[in-house]
This record gives C-alpha cells, structure tokens and sequence, in this order.
C-alpha cells in the first residue's frame, strides 16, 4: 500500500470546468464541485483561479473566498489555511475557520472591532499586544469584506 498516490497526468485540453474541494478542520463545505472560478485571498493579493490555472501553493490571509458558478457567486470569509491549484485544473481549499458572508453579524463584527483596539491600546505585554492585534486584524478584514 502507498501512501503517495500519484498525480493525476495534466489533461491534453484545458477542461471548461474547475474542480474545487473546500474543507474545514470540521467538515467539507465543497467536494468536488465544478466551477467557472474561484477568487482565495492570498497572502500576495486576491488570486483569481481558472481551469488550466499552472501549479500553486498559496497561503490564504483573512478575507473572502469566491467561488462562481455561472451568474451564482457564493462568498466565503475565510481565517487562514492554504489553496492547492493542481495542473489538472483541481483546486484544493484549506481553511482553519470559514463561514459564507451572508452569516456574519456586521453589528458583531463592529463591537469584536472595538474591542479588541481598545486591548490592544491597554496592552503591556508583548503576548498581549500580539492577541490584540491578530483580533484588530481578522475583525478589520471582516469589515472589509462586508462592506464589499
């Protein structure tokens, strides 16, 4: 039995389709789902996705994740993780924390906002200091992301 499958061979024509896989600690929330595109927030920009789209490793930063299905988007915040784009035109999303926008209380993200600069302008420590403005961070990226 092998551990390394291996990859699957680069198809001669570039397919119409991209398939995706989105995945959670917790749960799959795509699987094997054929799409026109996926946008994912790496950490070098927003990173469009197509079929045929080279090889990458991207690491994700907080912020939306957009999977498009003709005319349907459906739009993801995600924490952190990584996006794996295979030659066979397979996109393979992981997040460590992720829930579809149109779940996110902006009056919720307002108040964690205000918190957390209020710990951070109050911190002493550096660990403080570094919890405070992670949360500073993920909630600015949150309200970005639900003003558009």
């Amino acid at each position: 039995m092998s551990l390394m499958q291996p990859r699957p061979p680069t198809p001669a024509a570039i397919p119409s389709k991209l398939t995706v896989n989105f995945v959670l600690p917790y749960k799959s929330e795509i699987a094997n789902k054929e799409v026109d595109m996926v946008i994912v927030p790496a950490t070098t920009g927003q990173m469009g996705v197509l079929p045929g789209h080279v090889s990458t490793i991207a690491e994700l930063k907080p912020g939306v994740l957009s999977v498009h299905e003709g005319n349907d988007i459906t739009k993801y915040f995600v924490s952190s993780g990584f996006a794996f784009v295979h030659a066979n035109s397979i996109a393979d999303i992981v997040a460590v924390e992720a829930v579809p926008l149109d779940q996110i209380d902006p009056a919720a993200v307002q108040q964690g906002l205000a918190e957390f600069n209020a710990k951070l302008g109050s911190a002493s420590t550096e660990l403080e200091k570094a919890e405070a403005q992670i949360g500073v961070d993920v909630h600015s990226a949150l309200n970005a992301a639900l003003a558009g």
